[in-house]
């Protein structure tokens, strides 16, 4: 399970370390790609299959699941880390999440958020104030 926030740099070639409590869930490999509000998701291989299954029940007849399965697919990279426990980020990938130099790295259970510092803060700001009105976000999904 992927937990916490740590904050973290991107090198000048376009490489990141991953946190160390990440690693040993990642020693396999991995796949990055786009994710929602403009971050990057990480897979661990095992998740990335499950992740895959999913998209395949989508119905190739409709135009918003192959645009969806499109960006989702044609963005993925599998990465594996080198010896320092690092990643490379590519440059497309890099730009579509407004990656430059800071970077937060966040756990989200079965996978791991690549966020801009920045971006992340103003988001994390706006979940914590939703958060803080739980008992009606709960409700929103029937817990």
């Amino acid at each position: 399970m992927f937990l916490g926030q740590y904050q973290h740099t991107v090198d000048k070639k376009g490489r990141m370390v991953l946190p160390a409590r990440y690693r040993h869930k990642l020693a396999s490999g991995c796949v990055i790609t786009k994710g929602q509000e403009r971050c990057l998701y990480v897979f661990p291989l095992d998740r990335w299959e499950e992740e895959v299954e999913k998209y395949r029940m989508l119905p190739r007849t409709d135009a918003r699941a192959r645009r969806l399965t499109r960006a989702f697919f044609a963005g993925a990279v599998h990465q594996e880390l080198d010896a320092a426990g690092r990643v490379q980020l590519p440059l497309r990938l890099r730009e579509y999440a407004g990656l430059e130099r800071e970077v937060a790295v966040i756990g989200v259970e079965e996978r791991a958020e690549i966020w801009d510092s920045g971006a992340w803060n103003e988001y994390d700001e706006e979940a914590d104030n939703y958060y803080s009105n739980i008992e009606e976000a709960l409700s929103d999904f029937g817990i």
